[in-house]
């Protein structure tokens, strides 16, 4: 070692004698590692302890769960539900998992044809059963094969993939709704779905949806339906807004305040206030054809259980 390396030892307090004369290459790259990992278990200590110091402050509870399998079709409800990244999910039920389209792709709702807001639909094992007015029930398996045909759709002019339901479902559709020829696909969990990025210009949560319009989830309370049925003639109901989660025991549009909420052992953070529009039945199309801003959307943060009565906590910094 030359003079200047060895004075700039000294000026350490580090004898030359006793460092060695090269760097070691396999002593480095242990060294880099150890500190890689240091620095990763560091920054999971803090976000876990970051969770921690969070306050639980309970807002309510859980009234009702619903699943809109087929989108814009009436809802089903459930007691419990398992809350996945992509909503909300009881056996073969899943949410907004299927829909309805033109023979291009283009996606149909409510919007479109308001007679979609008529078909009921219950489910037996893995068969979901879709019943209308003036229509032989349609029977559809939970699961399709795989040699189906693969549609691209368009959804608010977006892409995304959809399975083909068969030639009977597509009958049936076309047959109920008289205006055109309609197809019915399925969205499948091995699919892309749309991405949050896409779909917002605002900074939101990073997820994905399938053919919901923005988020997994909905939030909506029962007091800001009897406060907004207070101002209006004809009275609404909650099925109307299309809620996934409906919680009691809070204050009108308290909900507009949650940022981020712990139900069950799922986690969920606020999107953004829902630009609700209302289903209603096709003869009120003309009366009521907007609502202003109602419910709440959530992303899905942890995945988990949810049941009816469940406590509804606020995570407070």
């Amino acid at each position: 070692m030359g003079a200047a390396g060895s004075s700039a030892l000294g000026r350490l307090g580090l004898p030359a004698s006793r460092l060695p004369a090269q760097p070691r290459p396999g002593w480095l790259a242990v060294t880099a590692l150890g500190l890689a990992a240091v620095a990763l278990g560091t920054v999971a200590w803090r976000r876990a302890r970051s969770r921690r110091r969070r306050r639980l402050q309970q807002v309510g509870t859980v009234a009702q769960l619903w699943i809109y399998p087929v989108k814009s079709c009436k809802g089903v409800a459930v007691s419990a539900a398992e809350c996945t990244a992509l909503g909300l999910r009881c056996g073969h039920l899943r949410d907004r998992f299927w829909l309805v389209i033109k023979e291009d792709g283009h996606m149909v709702t409510a919007r479109q044809e308001p007679r979609l807001v008529l078909v009921s639909i219950t489910y037996e094992g893995d068969r979901l059963i879709l019943r209308a007015p003036g229509m032989d029930q349609l029977v559809l398996p939970g699961k399709l094969p795989s040699s189906n045909k693969l549609h691209d759709c368009r959804l608010f002019g977006m892409d995304i993939k959809g399975r083909d339901c068969g030639d009977q479902a597509a009958k049936w559709f076309t047959s109920f709704l008289k205006t055109e020829a309609f197809r019915l696909v399925q969205f499948e969990d091995h699919m892309k779905g749309r991405s949050s990025k896409k779909i917002f210009s605002t900074l939101v949560p990073n997820y994905q949806v399938a053919y919901p319009d923005c988020s997994p989830i909905m939030l909506l309370s029962e007091a800001s339906l009897v406060d907004l049925n207070t101002r209006l003639e004809k009275k609404l109901k909650m099925d109307q807004f299309r809620p996934s989660i409906v919680v009691t025991g809070c204050d009108a549009f308290e909900e507009d305040t949650w940022d981020e909420l712990l139900i069950g052992s799922v986690e969920m953070k606020k999107v953004l206030a829902c630009p609700s529009y209302r289903l209603c039945d096709p003869s009120e199309k003309q009366i009521y054809k907007s609502s202003p801003l109602f419910g709440v959307y959530y992303s899905v943060e942890k995945v988990g259980s949810l049941n009816v009565g469940d406590p509804v906590y606020r995570m407070v910094p």
